[in-house]
């Protein structure tokens, strides 16, 4: 089962960005996503007929800092691990800057930035089947990524992000680990899967996780500044089985302790 067949899943994710032709031009060139829609306030990419990114221009936004509440990062799911050796080769290729990599037990993954600093990840899962389980929570862990052995594994050239791709997690700084809790597995009804180190990561369905929350840099902030490059909004698309009270608000946003936006949908 893949992130995107969960009860709660994520849909789009909208950033707030200074320069929207730069920005626009990285994630088509770099996360190989196509425009969708847009003018010259805004852009959304995404692949195939799912929007993943919306990028909302705002030159005069000032720019976020990485001690504040916010983003952490991004997390591009690719469908395969051929497919994540294929945009190691590409990124490798063109010279590219990534700032480091993983493996997580549950997953293989790539970091990076985009020109306005926010974090992001491009990943692929390992085999289901592999994930260890340990009562109610899924072992996890930050272990060196043998990038030789999986680039071996490209079967083909990276040609753009494959159908398939979707956002397979957000991870979040926040100011208080117990408040993201409370809100992220109460107000939300997502499944606290994994403690990790000063961060907590939550799932719905049986995943290893669709939203993390860490203090590592953010201990003690406040609400966001609404007015600040970075995390607009989280679109959640909820599904037949996703907690009740929470299908009944579809259409409406919440916030969390920090002023971090869900908008919820109902899945397709």
């Amino acid at each position: 089962m893949p992130s995107s067949d969960a009860p709660i899943e994520i849909g789009r994710v909208t950033l707030t960005v200074r320069d929207l032709a730069a920005m626009s031009t990285f994630y088509q060139e770099v996360l190989g996503l196509h425009p969708m829609a847009g003018d010259a306030s805004h852009v959304s990419l995404g692949v195939g007929d799912r929007v993943l990114i919306a990028l909302r221009a705002d030159p005069a936004a000032r720019r976020a800092s990485r001690r504040e509440a916010g983003l952490f990062h991004i997390a591009f799911l690719l469908p395969t691990r051929h497919d994540l050796a294929a945009w190691l080769r590409h990124v490798a290729e063109r010279g590219i800057h990534w700032q480091g990599a993983s493996d997580h037990l549950v997953s293989e993954a790539m970091y990076l930035a985009d020109p306005e600093g926010n974090g992001i990840e491009v990943y692929a899962d390992r085999p289901r089947a592999s994930w260890r389980w340990q009562g109610t929570e899924i072992a996890m862990d930050t272990q060196p990524l043998d990038l030789q052995a999986l680039a071996a594994r490209a079967q083909a050239p990276w040609r753009g992000a494959p159908e398939g791709s979707v956002i397979g997690h957000v991870h979040l700084q926040t100011g208080a680990l117990e408040a993201a809790r409370q809100f992220y597995t109460e107000d939300l009804g997502f499944d606290l899967t994994c403690t990790y180190r000063g961060a907590l990561f939550f799932g719905s369905g049986g995943y290893h996780h669709h939203l993390a929350t860490n203090i590592w840099n953010s201990w003690g902030a406040g609400p966001r500044d609404p007015k600040a490059t970075g995390i607009a909004e989280i679109e959640l698309r909820l599904g037949a089985e996703a907690p009740e009270a929470l299908r009944a608000r579809i259409g409406t946003d919440l916030a969390d302790p920090w002023g971090i936006r869900y908008r919820l949908a109902a899945q397709p």
